[in-house]
């Protein structure tokens, strides 16, 4: 025990959080500009137009660094989209980390494909890069890469992959809107990425989705699938043009204008406030440098790649160095000293029933399967790292505001139940068959 600290809270110690966190963890950032940008679709009756959302797409995409941005309803909806636009169809297969959030996956079955889950590396908690080509086949349609938690996806060995088979990556960076990889900018490495805009991420919007690429002809097919007011005179595909005026994808996948005006105003505000979260959470883990146990899940602090607005913020955990204690144990001591502290991450996809026994369109075999030509359903233990990562990470305080007094009194509970690790052992549970669940 350390001799200096009083003793936990969760024995009846004071606890190392207290006082009011005043605005340090609200989010969305909302203004009298947003309310006004709101106010003036509501007035004019343009919740269904599309000029406020065109503009916010023109200035997505030059925020964005992409030739074209094209809107949608919500993030699941605009992956839907980019799936389909570089070709994703029936008996296809998709490649795809089994540790994200399901709509990186699951849009695949809309289009009668299929998905092939990859495992991660056990530092970035993207997709590893070795365990991506041996699971190509000549189905294989696309790459799905995530950039998890903020963190960017070890790009380079996976753009090599990739090109020597000429399969497209779809990047999702619905959790790294802005970030960098080595300088270059999320959702500009792959050729095309989709992402949401939801009102928890780092770049909220109220809800919606979008796509951005550099392909005229991606885009093109992305407004034939769900966009039919905008399928007109001005597609240029010869593959699509005698489809025009009608949704190829038969769904309306329009933003409400409400979102695009709140979008507008957002984005203006993103970069700078994106910059103040990365300046808390660095101070966090800065505050926790050399504490047994815990180490950060971030990129270098001054290196030329980012955590963009670190949607999702966690840490590894070493329970080795704090005697084996469980991170549910841990996590339910920090709670107890007045902070958070989530046990786990996402489940991995690959074991959820909805991969393995749901026939979600009465094909008389699971989806999953329906269309492939193999039985490629992937049980436990054949992804060990997606499978056993639950134990050895935890989320953290979503710092929004960098507040030095409310950053400090967090670090400390988390070092306080640290270095109090031993006093935690009796009465420790252990880890259930699965930590936290299917949503972040």
């Amino acid at each position: 025990m350390c001799a200096t600290m009083s003793p936990l809270a969760l024995f009846g110690g004071p606890r190392a959080v207290d006082g009011d966190p005043g605005d340090t963890f609200s989010w969305p950032i909302v203004t009298e500009n947003d309310e006004a940008a709101v106010l003036d679709v509501l007035r004019r009756g343009a919740m269904s137009d599309t000029d406020v959302t065109e503009a916010f797409e023109t200035e997505f995409a030059a925020w964005q660094g992409r030739d074209y941005a094209l809107a949608f309803t919500n993030g699941t909806a605009a992956l839907l989209a980019a799936m389909f636009s570089v070709g994703v169809g029936v008996g296809d297969e998709i490649i795809c980390p089994s540790l994200t959030y399901w709509a990186s996956a699951l849009p695949a079955f809309s289009l009668g494909a299929t998905v092939v889950f990859a495992d991660i590396a056990p530092d970035t908690l993207c997709i590893d890069p070795d365990d991506i080509e041996h699971r190509i086949t000549g189905r294989t349609k696309a790459i799905v890469v995530v950039h998890y938690m903020g963190h960017p996806a070890d790009m380079d060995p996976i753009l090599a992959v990739a090109a020597r088979h000429g399969i497209p990556i779809i990047e999702d960076v619905s959790h790294a809107h802005g970030g960098l990889y080595k300088g270059r900018v999320l959702g500009t490495l792959g050729g095309v990425a989709a992402m949401s805009l939801m009102s928890g991420k780092s770049l909220p919007i109220g809800e919606g989705g979008m796509l951005v690429t550099d392909d005229r002809e991606i885009y093109e097919r992305g407004v034939a699938f769900g966009h039919y007011r905008r399928f007109d005179g001005t597609i240029q595909s010869p593959a699509l043009r005698d489809y025009r005026y009608l949704p190829i994808g038969g769904i309306k996948g329009r933003m409400n204008q409400f979102s695009s005006a709140m979008g507008r105003v957002q984005l203006r505000e993103y970069d700078d406030r994106a910059t103040e979260v990365r300046a808390a959470i660095n101070a966090f883990w800065d505050a926790l440098e050399g504490v047994p146990g815990l180490r950060a899940h971030r990129v270098s602090p001054t290196g030329d790649s980012t955590m963009a607005g670190w949607y999702a913020a966690g840490g590894h955990y070493v329970p080795a160095e704090l005697g084996g204690l469980s991170v549910t144990r841990f996590a339910e001591a920090v709670q107890a000293e007045g902070s958070s502290c989530r046990p786990g991450i996402n489940r991995p996809l690959h074991l959820h029933p909805l991969f393995n026994t749901c026939d979600v369109y009465g094909h008389g075999k699971p989806t999953r399967i329906a269309n492939a030509n193999r039985d490629l359903r992937q049980p436990h233990g054949s992804l060990p790292v997606s499978e056993g990562i639950g134990a050895l990470t935890y989320g953290i305080p979503q710092f929004k505001r960098y507040r030095v007094e409310v950053i400090s009194q967090h670090a400390a509970a988390y070092r306080k139940v640290a270095e109090h690790a031993e006093t935690l052992m009796d009465g420790d549970p252990g880890n259930p068959a699965s930590l936290c669940g299917w949503g972040i």
